[in-house]
């Protein structure tokens, strides 16, 4: 029989993971409620460049956020198509653009650190902490800070 303590010591989180810039990102999978290839993204006049535009998704409109532009990352010339994250935040839908969607992977919460002091200011800002891995650090997409729209991307 194991104690309280030990039960929650041994907590595990999942995580979905992307790859944006050739950077491993991780969303908690709570969070996640689609993963889809977009077509036919509306742009819509006078947003940001964050803004990829709008699509309809069985039904819903959900607002696509262009990844690499919102951690300041040139836009991908290699020719594959985008992925996307579904994520609802506040009754809202969106969709965030990913050069590709990895696995899920199950890891112990007392494995997450805070942000190390030399990550990228662009991903800190949107960062959660990281998970040290195999050679590879992943970072942990607070979806929250991901989506916390800015006066200049409130201008669509």
């Amino acid at each position: 029989m194991t104690s309280k303590s030990e039960a929650v010591e041994g907590a595990v989180a999942e995580y979905v993971t992307a790859m944006i810039g050739g950077q491993l990102f991780g969303l908690p999978i709570s969070r996640v409620q689609d993963v889809f290839m977009p077509e036919r993204v509306t742009r819509v006049p006078l947003a940001s460049r964050e803004i990829a535009g709008v699509l309809n998704l069985r039904g819903r409109i959900v607002t696509v956020i262009d990844m690499r532009a919102r951690l300041g990352l040139p836009k991908n010339d290699d020719g594959k198509p985008p992925m996307a994250v579904g994520v609802d935040l506040r009754g809202e839908s969106y969709g965030l653009l990913i050069d590709q969607i990895g696995e899920v992977l199950r890891l112990h919460d007392e494995s997450r650190e805070e942000n190390p002091v030399n990550l990228d200011p662009r991903m800190a800002k949107l960062a959660g902490g990281v998970h040290r891995l195999d050679g590879q650090l992943m970072v942990v997409l607070d979806v929250e800070r991901v989506l916390e729209m800015s006066p200049e991307m409130m201008a669509a």
